[in-house]
C-alpha cells in the first residue's frame, strides 16, 4: 500500500495526522505493508526567509483574535498528548519558510532517511522552536537522522531538488490539494486532515479489503 502524505513541515495538523496514521499502520500489523511518501505542500510559500510574527500572520491569514488563536493552540495541544507529539507552542512565535527544508526531504528520500528527517523537523520546529527553514538547523538535523551533514550543505547552498519539488508541489495543487495534510493511498484514495488513528485504520483496512 502506497501512502503519499502530503504536508507541509510547519503545519501542527501534519505533525498529529502523522503520528495519527502511523498508530493505525501499527494495529493493522502485517494485515497491511505500506509505505510512506512525503510530498511537499507550502502553507506559505511567499513567505521571507526571516518569517513573520505568528499572531499577525494569523491575523492577516485567517481574521483570527489573539482570544482564537490560543484556543487553536490549546486544541492542538490536546491533540498533540492523545497522539504522544508534545507541542511547546509558547517556544514557536514565528512561521518560516519551509522551501529549504522540502528539498532536503527530497533528498532524503533517495538515501531512505525521509521518515526520520520528517519527525526530526516537526519536533525542532513544534517541540524546540527552531527555525525549519535556517541551514544551520537543517544540517545538523540531516545529521541526527543518518544524513551526510556536508551533502546537506551542498544542497542547501545551491538549488538542487528545487525544480523537482516545485513540480510536486504545482502537481498536487493541480489535482485540487489545497489543504494539509491530505493522505492519498495507493494514488486513488483522498482520506483529508489530522484524521484520528481510527479514522485512518478504517480507511486502510476497507481501502484494503477493496484492493
Amino acid at each position: 500500500m502506497k501512502i503519499d502524505f502530503v504536508s507541509d513541515v510547519s503545519c501542527p495538523w501534519c505533525a498529529i495526522g502523522l503520528k495519527s496514521l502511523e498508530q493505525a499502520i501499527a494495529r493493522l500489523g502485517d494485515d497491511i505493508k505500506a509505505e510512506i511518501h512525503f510530498q511537499p505542500f507550502e502553507l506559505n510559500p511567499q513567505m521571507p526567509p526571516a518569517g513573520q510574527d505568528i499572531n499577525e500572520h494569523l491575523a492577516q491569514k485567517y481574521g483570527a483574535t489573539p482570544e482564537q488563536s490560543e484556543q487553536t493552540r490549546a486544541m492542538i495541544r490536546a491533540r498533540g498528548e492523545e497522539v504522544g507529539f508534545a507541542f511547546a507552542l509558547d517556544k514557536r512565535s514565528r512561521i518560516y519558510n519551509t522551501f529549504d527544508a522540502h528539498r532536503l526531504l527530497h533528498w532524503a528520500e533517495e538515501e531512505g532517511r525521509q521518515l526520520a528527517l520528517k519527525h526530526a523537523l516537526f519536533k525542532a520546529y513544534f517541540t524546540d522552536g527552531e527555525n525549519p527553514g535556517a541551514h544551520e538547523v537543517l544540517i545538523r538535523l540531516a545529521g541526527e537522522v543518518g544524513l551526510d551533514p556536508a551533502r546537506a550543505k551542498q544542497i542547501l547552498e545551491s538549488d538542487a531538488y528545487a525544480e523537482d519539488v516545485r513540480k510536486l508541489e504545482r502537481r498536487y495543487l493541480d489535482h485540487g490539494i489545497n489543504a494539509v495534510p491530505a493522505v492519498i493511498v495507493n494514488e486513488r484514495h483522498l482520506i483529508q486532515g489530522g484524521q484520528p488513528a481510527d479514522v485512518f485504520e478504517q480507511a486502510l483496512r476497507q481501502i484494503a479489503a477493496e484492493g
